[in-house]
């Protein structure tokens, strides 16, 4: 369950203000958490780790994006 403290944390980080380097390192975390989650996932299947997942690959590409310069929408 330290995963989903960990998620919650990233969940709830601001991405305003950050540095070129915080977002590559959130980035990287977020990759980290969502393979870790999805190991997880597949022993129990449990419809909430899914859509956690979802959550954080949905922030992890916000971030990605702004770091590739493409204007956000």
């Amino acid at each position: 369950m330290d995963l989903l403290k960990k998620a919650d944390a990233f969940e709830n980080l601001k991405m305003s203000h950050m540095s070129t380097s915080d977002r590559v390192q959130a980035s990287r975390d977020a990759k980290a958490l969502i393979l870790a989650i999805n190991e997880v996932y597949k022993k129990t299947k449990d419809v909430e780790l899914m859509s956690l997942m979802k959550r954080l690959t949905e922030k992890k590409q916000k971030i990605e994006k702004r770091l590739k310069g493409n204007p956000t929408i």
